[in-house]
């Protein structure tokens, strides 16, 4: 993907040779049409966080010129950081203490194939609904979002909270919008942790709408919430758990299969084989929280052995640093996964 053009900005390179390390000062000049605040953050919250991302490195402020002295290193990468936020503010997107903080950690990583730069990151948007716009927020979410453009079958596999079936619904509803399918077809397994459907109150359907609710939720933030009955009584778009997917043949859709760790491998080979025509299926789900019976293979490991490789299927992975909800779900995400390799995968219970 091409991003915004890289504006001019004024830099005076100067080497200290009494520093007892090379040290290295760089200035910019902000434009004058982009309000300080817009580039310090208000109380200059966004110069707190470079400044805590970089203790080694001096950054003061004097009009609107900021210089940055310390090491070659960390400088670059400091004026890399302006560089970027200043094609983030071109755009007419404001900068966020936890967007300049998702771009320190994508310059300072840079060891991906793709190139991408933390601008073309986060002014990707994929759909604008009601004033609010869906973007991917890190660079494996922009691989995962780029990777359903151009695969049949992509499978987004992380922890909690790392957009996997929320950028896939905001891409379905992208492509019925552009009218490149005709239909949205979203469904679940009804397994849930410790429970089964026999013993929940209601009726049939009122039993399973608990299980597809989260599906719910998503589609109003994504659609007005008056055209979302209409659409599902003309079947423009269909919610069903995955049990309503067996004997059919899915053409001109988009199919989203969410929280496929629950799915046994039969059920996942039933999934995939439903596949028809000018359609695309979107697989997501955590293989760290599986609530099938114990001993029950989930399908969703199972098919990374089986499929890894195949033409045009891919596989999208991503992981605590992918988190956005609140920061203390990354922390949360990987203490459970430093208890798992201490334990050897044995607090699990049910991963076999």
């Amino acid at each position: 993907m091409t991003g915004p053009q890289r504006p001019p900005m004024t830099q005076t390179p100067t080497h200290q040779a009494t520093a007892p390390q090379t040290q290295e000062t760089a200035r910019f000049t902000v434009p004058a049409k982009h309000p300080m605040v817009t580039v310090l953050g208000s109380g200059d919250a966004l110069l707190r966080v470079i400044e805590d991302a970089f203790p080694g490195t001096d950054i003061h402020v004097r009009g609107n010129e900021i210089s940055a002295t310390g090491a070659a290193h960390e400088v670059a990468l400091v004026q890399r950081l302006f560089d970027e936020m200043m094609l983030v503010l071109r755009t007419g997107q404001p900068m966020t203490e936890d967007a300049v903080e998702r771009s320190i950690a994508m310059l300072r990583e840079e060891d991906g194939p793709g190139g991408e730069t933390p601008a073309q990151v986060l002014t990707q948007n994929i759909l604008s609904n009601r004033g609010r716009t869906i973007r991917p927020k890190t660079l494996n979410q922009k691989r995962y979002v780029d990777a359903i453009d151009k695969h049949t079958i992509v499978f987004g596999i992380g922890p909690a909270g790392t957009g996997k079936t929320y950028l896939a619904m905001a891409k379905a509803v992208q492509a019925l919008q552009s009218k490149q399918v005709n239909r949205i077809i979203l469904t679940r397994p009804a397994v849930e942790a410790g429970e089964r459907l026999g013993f929940l109150p209601g009726t049939l359907y009122e039993k399973i709408d608990p299980y597809l609710r989260p599906l719910y939720d998503a589609l109003h933030d994504m659609l007005d919430p008056d055209s979302i009955p209409r659409l599902m009584a003309a079947g423009t778009i269909e919610v069903a758990p995955l049990a309503y997917m067996r004997g059919r043949t899915l053409n001109d859709a988009f199919i989203i299969l969410d929280e496929a760790q629950n799915t046994s491998p039969e059920q996942m080979k039933m999934f995939l084989t439903r596949l028809g025509f000018d359609s695309k299926i979107v697989i997501t789900g955590d293989v760290t929280q599986v609530d099938l019976p114990g001993g029950s293979r989930s399908g969703l490991r199972q098919v990374q052995e089986i499929l890894e490789g195949v033409e045009d299927v891919h596989f999208s992975r991503l992981t605590s640093t992918d988190v956005v909800r609140h920061k203390l779900v990354g922390r949360i995400v990987d203490a459970y996964e430093r208890y798992d390799g201490r334990t050897g995968g044995r607090g699990d219970g049910n991963g076999k």
